[in-house]
């Protein structure tokens, strides 16, 4: 089978990119290493090709109604160029898919999904699609860059003729000309620093690159890859699809309560369930540990207290920010104080950790 490849895919030789295969795409690891990537996003700035995620259009009179009984968020919330983190569940109240919606206009929305869920999230929202609201997969139409770092601002501002910095978290403005490019540029960003998401044609994606790189070198910018990606949502506790979140892990569980919303009066696919999860407390949640041996842990190691298996690891590494061993781990909710000391079992031994609060990381402005 033949591995995907980005809009972005001919740039990544110019920058010295090392790829791998990622659920079936072929993408950058990394392009100098991880954790000078890693240090650039949070010093300074990386850019990143995130043209792998996929983008959904839903619009017609129903759009609204549509999304409200579809997304656990509270549509009403969203106005023109304002975006909204949610989740998307099944009946059992596990998670299909967790994403960004953004509004073009009234009962106009883009849905910024998952590179790995997008047809089983197109055809979960076709499935429920009614007749007035129009569902389009427009992924293979758009290349997305990320921008991330305490220099983000300044690097865009010179691109562009517009105040960035009046666009403001979790808003957008549509159709920004960057270097002669059409481009949505929204303040999001998947890395707990400041930064922006561009969306732009696909044919440009790579035109758009090296014209952000280009003004990013007086601020040492540099390519990322999803290496830095990973560490660097880790460190702020953002859920990864597959890992921190799945079928059979709710938002809720997940650490993700706040893309719920039980204030909406609409109904919503899995609001049942999730209602008597909160009602009844969680059997189990997300929370993050740190290691007192030497060791690591790394996503599906089971953890445990006097021999009882009481959950897994999710994500964990060495945070390069922090220089400690730390992950994250799905447990049994009576082992989920502060301060509860646990065991990790890697490759057959038991290393001592303990329960720590989350996130590992939080930018100070």
């Amino acid at each position: 089978m033949t591995a995907l490849r980005t809009p972005l895919y001919d740039v990544y030789k110019e920058f010295g990119a090392k790829t791998i295969d990622f659920g079936g795409w072929e993408l950058p690891v990394q392009f100098s290493s991880i954790l000078e990537e890693h240090e650039a996003v949070r010093t300074t700035a990386g850019l990143f090709d995130v043209s792998h995620m996929g983008e959904i259009q839903v619009k017609g009179s129903g759009a609204f109604s549509y999304l409200q009984k579809l997304l656990t968020n509270d549509m009403s919330k969203l106005e023109d160029g304002k975006a909204l983190y949610t989740a998307m569940c099944y009946e059992n109240g596990g998670t299909v898919d967790d994403l960004l919606v953004y509004q073009l206009e009234a009962n106009d929305y883009l849905l910024v999904v998952n590179a790995a869920n997008i047809e089983k999230d197109y055809e979960w929202m076709v499935r429920h699609a009614t007749e007035d609201v129009e569902v389009v997969n427009l992924s293979h139409q758009y290349a997305q860059i990320a921008l991330q770092g305490p220099a983000a601002n300044n690097i865009l501002s010179s691109l562009v003729d517009f105040d960035v910095e009046s666009i403001r978290f979790f808003r957008f403005e549509n159709e920004l000309m960057i270097a002669g490019i059409p481009t949505l540029v929204s303040r999001t960003g998947y890395t707990g620093e400041d930064g922006f998401e561009l969306y732009c044609p696909a044919d440009q994606g790579a035109e758009l690159f090296r014209s952000v790189m280009k003004a990013g070198e007086p601020f040492g910018i540099k390519a990322c890859g999803l290496g830095a990606r990973d560490t660097l949502r880790f460190e702020a506790t953002l859920a990864l699809y597959g890992q921190e979140l799945s079928s059979e892990i709710t938002p809720l569980e997940a650490g993700i309560g706040f893309a719920v919303s039980f204030k909406k009066s609409d109904d919503f696919i899995g609001r049942n369930v999730l209602e008597k999860q909160k009602a009844e407390g969680l059997e189990r949640k997300l929370v993050g540990i740190e290691m007192m041996d030497k060791a690591i842990p790394r996503h599906g190691y089971k953890v445990l207290v006097n021999d009882q298996e009481i959950g897994h690891v999710t994500t964990g590494t060495q945070s390069p920010t922090l220089k400690k061993n730390i992950g994250l781990a799905l447990l049994n909710i009576d082992f989920t104080e502060k301060g509860t000391e646990v065991e990790v079992e890697i490759r057959g031994k038991r290393k001592k950790g303990q329960v720590i609060p989350t996130p590992f990381y939080k930018r100070t402005k």
